[in-house]
């Protein structure tokens, strides 16, 4: 399979560390106002108490200090001497006015001090006006925080600040800085004949875009021609934002710090700021634009036969979206069919190959709503991947693999040279045994013997339960035995899509590590290759906002879910168990795909229920029922809590008794 074997990065927690020493961590705040440090390589949390906070707020990166080490116990306390970074500046709340002078009280579930808001920066705020302050200045001797008011909140746009809230949360500001603005504003927009001349022309060649119905900002494009040969050259056209982001700017320095652009139900919290993604970098129909290209000759059957490497300039011809590609895949005609069809033809044939070739070939739906004018949920649709979606997807993974490759061959000092590899461990083995344990109950049988077995197991199984009703759990339960993708300047391989050399190149209006990936391999390209001493952090920085932004995807869908989910208080609906805990059941609507918790204590009036974890079930002590991952229930939607983002449901034995009935009224109708 060619697949590099990962290994474990599991470092051995230390016990003690010598009081006084200053320690590198993140600053855990909980509800209760006691605050824990956690550090890479330490096992244990450090205490802080409410008064040794100093000005170190949840989820700030810190300095501290042991100053006690109990003989007796395990807990270490400390003292923050420093903060390094914050996690976030802006907050929403509350103004409070006084004579002379203004507080600001924050929403969160965290306790925090009042910010202290001079006159001077009101903003045009009012007394008890919900308002967004950003934290301006709170020096480490400072008594109080210092800020100013950015804008007031409408109070009937509650979805807003609670989504505005949510991306606040994960450190994600909801706006530029004047110096950054300042940065973009200056970059010019025309492209002068001295690029062009540094760069490969193809705006004679037919490109396409290909996005959703809704995306403002297209990061790539295809094009296609057919060779004297009887082969194809195929383009995999990305924006060229590195050469207009410049290193070390204001305007680098935020995009480096928010490292992902956040995709919300309603809204895009932008990497860059929109004159950019939007228009400046983005490959609109009928424009010429800079781009960075992977141009690859193949054969009909899909062989690379040989590829390219560099900046190019392209002029796209015409502007799909996916639905409009797939009707032409369906169809078999319209605009531009013939390119169509030859490229969505070689793209299936290397998605055959990933997958013969080690590729894991877990299917993926993505949940969307659709909103009325007030950004209210009034539907929820379900967008699966078809042969439209494959057809970018496999030419992006065919660019970031061939970089990838290209980039690894190179040694600097006789050491491999750093790149900002996207890895993907092997799975793990303490979450993958029970799994294959559970899943030989269906009759799967699964071979752990090796990383290649392991992926053609999987393969075989997923194949093997489509359609069938054990299909959604092991699906669920097998993406949960899988390690988490990440960037690291260390390639060790991804194990998922089975290559040894895989990096994001394809997206950089929207990711930070491609914009990297970018300016390393210009450099590689002109031979001015010089390490990067500092990539390794920078990769941990941008896989630790990458999951910050899923968090906030997360929390704002399911935000949208539980606000859909109110106007149907009462109702009973058919689900499918997703998840067992100790303390109850989740169970996720068929019908809206809207996952709320069963909890024990709403099931004592039938049995007493324990948990059987390698089960993945709850059991009934006297009746013996079994709720088990991936069983349809019937529940009635009970409780919808937006603030806590909770859906709460009650198991209906009536609604399943009548889905028995109604089942053996048909077989009887059949026979």
């Amino acid at each position: 399979m060619g697949r590099k074997n990962s290994k474990k990065r599991k470092e051995k927690g230390k016990q003690r560390q010598p009081q006084g020493q200053l320690l590198k961590g993140t600053l855990e705040i909980t509800r209760s106002g006691m605050g824990f440090v956690t550090i890479e390589g330490v096992e244990v949390d450090i205490l802080i108490r409410p008064g040794d906070f100093n000005t170190g707020l949840h989820g700030d990166k810190v300095m501290v200090a042991i100053k006690e080490v109990k003989s007796g116990g395990r807990r270490m306390q400390g003292v923050i001497k420093e903060v390094l970074q914050r996690k976030r500046t802006e907050f929403i709340g509350r103004l409070e006015m006084n004579k002379g002078f203004a507080f600001f009280v924050a929403e969160m579930d965290k306790p925090m001090p009042d910010i202290f808001v001079p006159l001077d920066n009101l903003n045009g705020a009012m007394d008890n006006e919900r308002v967004l302050v950003k934290l301006l200045d709170w020096e480490n001797n400072g008594k109080r925080p210092v800020g100013e008011v950015v804008s007031v909140l409408a109070e009937e746009s509650s979805n807003d600040a609670a989504l505005k809230g949510i991306l606040l949360e994960e450190g994600f500001p909801l706006s530029f800085s004047d110096e950054a603005l300042e940065v973009a504003a200056r970059i010019p927009d025309m492209i002068t004949n001295e690029e062009i001349k540094k760069r490969k022309d193809i705006r004679n060649i037919l490109t396409l875009t290909i996005d959703p119905a809704d995306a403002k900002d297209f990061d790539d494009a295809v094009s296609f021609r057919k060779l004297t040969t009887g082969n194809v050259e195929i383009g995999i056209h990305i924006a060229d934002v590195s050469h207009y982001l410049e290193p070390d700017t204001d305007l680098d320095m935020e995009a480096y710090q928010r490292a992902t652009s956040v995709y919300l139900p309603d809204r895009v919290n932008p990497m860059l700021p929109e004159h950019i993604s939007n228009f400046l970098c983005s490959l609109r129909p009928k424009e010429d634009k800079l781009t960075f290209s992977a141009i690859f000759q193949l054969t009909p059957k899909g062989d690379i036969k040989q590829y390219w490497l560099g900046k190019t300039i392209i002029h796209s011809d015409h502007r799909f979206t996916y639905e409009e590609v797939q009707a032409i895949i369906e169809e078999k005609a319209g605009l531009y069919a013939e390119e169509v069809l030859i490229l969505n033809e070689i793209a299936q044939r290397l998605r055959k190959k990933r997958f013969n070739h080690g590729a894991i070939n877990f299917s993926s739906q993505e949940v969307m709503f659709k909103l009325n004018d007030k950004g209210d949920p009034v539907g929820i649709m379900i967008k699966e991947s078809k042969e439209a979606h494959q057809l970018i997807e496999e030419f992006m993974l065919l660019a970031n693999r061939t970089v990838a490759e290209n980039i690894s061959k190179l040694k600097f000092n006789n050491k491999p040279l750093p790149f900002p590899y996207r890895i993907h461990d092997d799975p793990d083995e303490e979450k993958l045994l029970p799994f294959a344990a559970f899943a030989k109950k269906f009759g799967h049988k699964f071979d752990t013997s090796s990383p290649e077995a392991i992926a053609s197991s999987f393969n075989q199984l997923l194949k093997d339960v489509h359609g069938r009703p054990e299909q959604h759990v092991l699906e669920q339960l097998g993406i949960r035995t899988m390690a988490k993708a990440k960037y690291t300047a260390e390639n060790t391989g991804h194990y998922g899509l089975g290559f040894e050399n895989y990096c994001h190149f394809t997206s950089p209006i929207r990711r930070y590590p491609d914009v990297m990936v970018h300016r390393i391999l210009f450099d590689v390209l002109n031979n001015k290759v010089k390490p990067d001493k500092k990539l390794g952090d920078k990769c941990k920085h941008c896989s630790e906002r990458e999951r910050a932004a899923m968090d906030a995807e997360r929390a704002a869908n399911k935000y949208m879910q539980v606000l859909y989910m109110k106007n149907y208080l009462g109702e009973e609906f058919e689900g499918i168990i997703s998840g067992v805990a100790s303390f109850g059941f989740w169970v996720e609507t068929v019908e809206h795909k809207c996952e709320g918790l069963v909890s024990l204590n709403s099931l004592l009036e039938y049995d007493e229920f324990r948990h059987e974890e390698t089960e993945y079930c709850l059991v009934g002590r006297r009746s013996g029922k079994k709720f088990r991952m991936g069983d349809k229930v019937w529940i009635k939607v009970v409780a919808a809590n937006l603030t806590k983002r909770q859906l709460d449901y009650e198991w209906v034995v009536a609604g399943e008794l009548g889905a028995e009935k109604k089942s053996r009224e048909n077989n009887k109708k059949k026979k």
